[in-house]
C-alpha cells in the first residue's frame, strides 16, 4: 500500500505564512461562551465561514454610513 501524496508540505506551509502576515491584518473578538458555535452555525445556513459573513456585514454597514 502506498502512501497518499502530501500535497501540503512545510515548504507550502511557509509559503502560505509568509502571505498571510504580508497581505493579511487579524482581527479577534470576544464573545460569550457558546456564542461562537450559534455564530458560526448562522454563517454556514447562509453558505459562508463566520469570517465571510462577518466582513460582507461589516462592508455593507460600512457602505450605508456614507
Amino acid at each position: 500500500m502506498t502512501d497518499k501524496p502530501k500535497y501540503y508540505d512545510d515548504k507550502s506551509k511557509v509559503r502560505t505564512m509568509r502571505y498571510q502576515q504580508e497581505h493579511r491584518d487579524r482581527v479577534t473578538i470576544w464573545v460569550q461562551k457558546g456564542d461562537k458555535e450559534k455564530y458560526k452555525n448562522h454563517a454556514e445556513r447562509r453558505g459562508k465561514s463566520l469570517n465571510a459573513l462577518v466582513i460582507e456585514l461589516l462592508e455593507k454597514d460600512i457602505a450605508n454610513c456614507k
